[in-house]
């Protein structure tokens, strides 16, 4: 009887081992290869809030250049940069980035979504940083190549106002209108159901801006990238004393 149980065990053990997950592969350099959409949220070195949207483009041996549309305590600039990355074997990473202001910026990273995306953290000394990557993929970067319906969120601060969030959802016509409804917390008071129209460009790069007005408010203007073929765009906001940023997803 012991050695039936014995024998059903190893059976039962080897019946799992045999339809687990296969082993994930060894990660290279080439793991990281094209045109990836980078947004960042955090504080910079004085403690003021920073949030970025970053276009990079990975060679797979080692090298990157793109630009960035950066939030600095609400002084919005715009960047090109080059740098290195690393890639070991168990997928995490190091990546310098080598902006064209002078500042360099180091961060290790986590791949995910089999090598389409990854996480990261700047480690530069005073710095707040995270980050999330998202590949492009095979997008049609044109505004019918948009035509969606997209749910979206996004937050962060109003310089002098406080904490802003929102929440909603965007209807992209394919001809550069869009329109959408939106819940929206202003320093925690609470407005549901706002009405958003507005407009939008995508440029063949995959890169766009946006002009969205919420009944009762002002425009809000955003610089956009479009990631994972299209079912995402990274937004930030562009208009001075504001750090936010969000996405837009099918």
């Amino acid at each position: 009887m012991n050695f039936l149980r014995v024998s059903s065990v190893i059976l039962i053990f080897a019946a799992i081992v045999a339809g687990g997950p296969a082993a994930r592969a060894a990660c290279t350099l080439a793991s990281v290869t094209g045109v990836y959409g980078i947004t960042s949220v955090g504080l910079d070195s004085s403690g003021q809030p920073a949030s970025s949207v970053r276009q990079i483009t990975a060679d797979g041996k080692g090298n990157i250049a793109g630009s960035s549309t950066k939030s600095i305590n609400g002084m919005i600039v715009t960047l090109t940069f080059t740098g290195k990355y690393t890639v070991a074997a168990n997928c995490t990473g190091s990546v310098t980035f080598t902006n064209s202001d002078r500042t360099t910026e180091h961060d290790k990273f986590v791949l995910d979504n089999a090598n389409q995306g990854a996480f990261l953290i700047q480690t530069d000394n005073n710095f707040t940083q995270s980050s999330i990557a998202v590949a492009q993929g095979t997008a049609t970067c044109t505004d019918l190549g948009v035509k969606h319906t997209y749910a979206f969120e996004a937050t962060g601060t109003v310089v002098g106002s406080g904490q802003a969030a929102y929440v909603g959802q965007l209807v992209l016509n394919g001809a550069g209108k869009l329109t959408g409804t939106a819940s929206i917390s202003q320093d925690g008071s609470i407005a549901s159901g706002v009405a958003l129209t507005g407009t939008y460009q995508i440029n063949s790069n995959c890169t766009g801006s946006a002009v969205i007005t919420p009944t009762g408010r002002p425009a809000m203007n955003a610089h956009l990238l479009v990631v994972n073929g299209g079912q995402e765009l990274m937004v930030i906001e562009t208009d001075a004393t504001t750090v936010i940023t969000g996405s837009l997803q099918m």
